[in-house]
């Protein structure tokens, strides 16, 4: 039957040691493989935690799933911070643009439960908002608000 190992790993630097390599060990497979694999399919992700599946098979042979990095770390690679406000509400860290909040609902896409691109990224406000962030110089509920009501709509 195999098993099934999931991880968060640093995108492009998975290595040997845990989560991964105590947890691969036993199963017989190519630890080394394995991580050189997620590696090479994660070095454009570099810099962010990436979850990853690792499924293996009975006769040592396995498949990888890679995973969209968690909505918070797309908004602090696309905006190039380091992290959100520690008083989200009271400390604005950063100002995101609705363009920007649209290309990271993009790249989060299946993993959004909004059914369409305005829904996904008001999806992605309300993580921008527990991150201390802005949009457009305004609190992020306007900004889901104006999308609800359509006034958005030529933006999408």
């Amino acid at each position: 039957m195999g098993e099934t190992v999931e991880a968060l790993v640093n995108a492009g630097k998975a290595s040997a040691g845990p989560p991964l390599g105590p947890a691969l060990g036993p199963s017989g497979v190519n630890v080394k493989e394995v991580i050189n694999q997620i590696n090479s399919r994660t070095k454009d992700m570099e810099g962010m935690q990436v979850p990853v599946k690792v499924k293996v098979g009975d006769d040592k042979s396995f498949t990888i799933e890679v995973g969209t990095p968690p909505a918070s770390s797309l908004i602090k690679q696309i905006l190039a911070i380091k992290k959100g406000s520690g008083e989200a509400g009271t400390v604005v860290a950063a100002d995101l643009p609705l363009e920007k909040a649209i290309k990271v609902a993009k790249q989060k896409g299946p993993g959004l439960t909004g059914g369409d691109i305005k829904a996904m990224t008001s999806e992605i406000l309300g993580v921008a908002k527990s991150m201390g962030l802005t949009c457009e110089s305004k609190d992020p509920k306007e900004i889901q608000a104006s999308i609800k009501s359509g006034e958005l709509d030529d933006r999408f």
